[in-house]
């Protein structure tokens, strides 16, 4: 495996702290709404890394927390006259439904900052004894001029991090630059007792302290979108590594942006797409699969065509599995060797997907039972990795194609077929004889570069663009 490590900025192979043990974090959503689309980039992303990992190691522990205490969670909570924990758990449930409908598995570890109060306390406490942080007027914060390397993952200055930074300036603080590690809090507001007075923990120092507690003080892998590069995880490095005395992070990697239709996703421009409401108009899996098609560590424009082109590829290869549903696989079959060298070059996933566009190829041209139970076994056994195709043929291209599901489709796919191999031969009386035949059954046919392909009559003629 190797990955784009934002901290060296260049492709290296995976360092683990054990050889047959992966450690790794990602920063999960606060949640006081639902997810959106942006969300659900990074829980796709690191699902997918995490299972190739599972393929290569023996034990991979992978932790993606919940922040259920935050100045938003507090405000909504106020706002409504209920404990933030009514507010937290009824979005991390919301977060649940969202993501296993993305086919995003759970997590081995899933802290909660509010269980972690004590880790956060006693790491702050060595932090100060340590003299890399103070206390001032009922606050803690981080010294950031006590560690030289501040900078390093974001390649800032400090004197450039000041201009447009996240930077809340106090007078309380002997740095501008400084970090809250914790702060008071009001009658109000939800708090802690603490050596420093009733408070609550600042962001940053939340998650090393539970990466401490669950993965140890040195990670295999850190992951998060690319807006946490600085300050947080600039902010996580310092605690970390002034807190231990050791490498906080060997590798970091981070998603790049998502916008909507070429514009940043905002409330003012009320684009902000929820996956909840993407779920109304299609299929989890056809989410996951345009989410996954755009290189990870690119921008991702979501937008109506990115959609409708993930359907049909899905379409297309349930339709294939669906011919040979019937035939049993082994147990012991492998994914492909082309597909899965392509997800550990740095999660080439649009590789992968080309990839597994010329197995099902390989099915619908295999010509005994034999060569199609093992055609169908490394096909699945390959889509696994990437999430997709794990559901039964019927249930799936029910959900893509509602139309789809009181038509026979093997007889459609046979006469398809036929028509293909008819019009190779330029007998065109017999191609426009089976069209008409499929027409009888329901069935519209397709011509493009890539081969033909079949809708059902009355479907939207939107989702089947050529450009696929």
């Amino acid at each position: 495996m190797q990955l784009f490590n934002t901290l060296t900025r260049r492709r290296e192979p995976l360092r683990t702290e054990q050889p047959d043990r992966v450690t790794l974090y990602v920063c999960g959503p606060t949640v006081y709404n639902y997810a959106h689309i942006g969300n659900a980039r990074p829980a796709v992303v690191f699902d997918l890394l995490s299972r190739v990992l599972r393929h290569d190691y023996k034990r991979v522990v992978y932790a993606r927390n919940f922040t259920d205490v935050d100045d938003k969670i507090n405000a909504a909570a106020l706002a409504a006259g209920v404990p933030i924990g009514t507010i937290t758990e009824r979005y991390i449930a919301a977060y649940h439904e969202d993501m296993q409908a993305l086919r995003v598995l759970s997590p081995d570890l899933e802290p909660r900052v509010t269980q972690h109060i004590a880790d956060i306390v006693l790491l702050i406490t060595t932090l100060i004894e340590r003299g890399h942080a103070y206390e001032a007027q009922g606050h803690v914060l981080f010294h950031v001029p006590s560690y030289p390397e501040y900078g390093e993952l974001s390649r800032r200055q400090p004197s450039d991090m000041l201009a447009g930074a996240r930077v809340e300036v106090a007078p309380y603080k002997r740095n501008p630059l400084d970090f809250v590690l914790w702060k008071p809090s009001t009658p109000e507001q939800p708090g802690w007792e603490s050596p420093w007075g009733r408070g609550r923990p600042g962001w940053h120092v939340e998650c090393t302290a539970m990466i401490g507690r669950h993965l140890g003080h040195t990670i295999d892998i850190h992951g998060g979108g690319q807006d946490l590069i600085f300050p947080h995880h600039e902010n996580e490095i310092a605690q970390g590594t002034c807190a231990h005395g050791a490498r906080y992070c060997h590798t970091w990697v981070h998603n790049s942006f998502v916008t909507v239709d070429g514009q940043k996703m905002s409330k003012s421009l009320g684009n902000v797409l929820l996956v909840r409401d993407l779920l109304a108009q299609a299929p989890g899996e056809a989410i996951r699969l345009a989410l996954l098609a755009t290189h990870y560590r690119r921008p991702l424009d979501w937008n109506a065509e990115r959609l409708t082109r993930a359907r049909r590829t899905l379409t297309h290869h349930y339709q294939a599995l669906a011919e040979v549903e019937t035939l049993d696989v082994g147990s012991n079959i492998q994914p492909d060797g082309a597909l899965l060298d392509a997800l550990h070059h740095d999660l080439n996933v649009a590789k992968a997907l080309a990839r597994l566009q010329q197995l099902v190829d390989g099915l619908k041209a295999a010509q005994s039972d034999n060569e199609r139970a093992h055609a169908k076994g490394c096909v699945l056994a390959s889509a696994k990795l990437l999430g997709l195709l794990q559901q039964t043929p019927a249930k799936a291209l029910e959900a893509l194609m509602p139309e789809h599901s009181s038509l026979p489709v093997a007889r459609i796919e046979a006469l398809v077929a036929e028509r293909e191999s008819a019009r190779q031969q330029r007998d065109f009386a017999r191609a426009d004889a089976l069209r008409d035949e499929l027409i009888e059954l329901g069935a519209e046919v397709r011509d493009t570069p890539e081969g033909s392909h079949w809708q059902p009559l009355s479907r939207d003629p939107a989702l089947y663009a050529d450009n696929l």
